[in-house]
C-alpha cells in the first residue's frame, strides 16, 4: 500500500492536512483552484508541491469518495 500524500500530524502546522513532505496545506490548493489564480501560480508559489502530489491527491480523494458511496 502506498503512503498517503495527505499528512496529518500535530507537529506540522498544528495538525492541518498538508501535502506529505511539505508544510503546504491541502486547502491551499483548493483555494487557488476556486479563485481566479492559475494552478501554475500555485506550483510557482509552492515549489515543494509537485504535480505528482496533486495527481495522487486527486486519486486518493476519488478512492475516498467511492468508499463513502459504497457505504451509503
Amino acid at each position: 500500500m502506498t503512503e498517503s500524500v495527505i499528512n496529518v500530524n500535530q507537529g506540522i502546522m498544528g495538525g492541518t492536512p498538508v501535502f506529505r513532505g511539505t508544510r503546504v496545506p491541502i486547502r491551499t490548493l483548493f483555494d487557488y483552484m476556486s479563485s481566479d489564480d492559475d494552478v501554475r501560480e500555485f506550483f510557482d508559489n509552492f515549489p515543494t508541491v509537485s504535480r505528482e502530489h496533486v495527481v495522487r491527491l486527486i486519486d486518493e480523494l476519488e478512492e475516498m469518495k467511492e468508499r463513502v458511496l459504497v457505504r451509503a
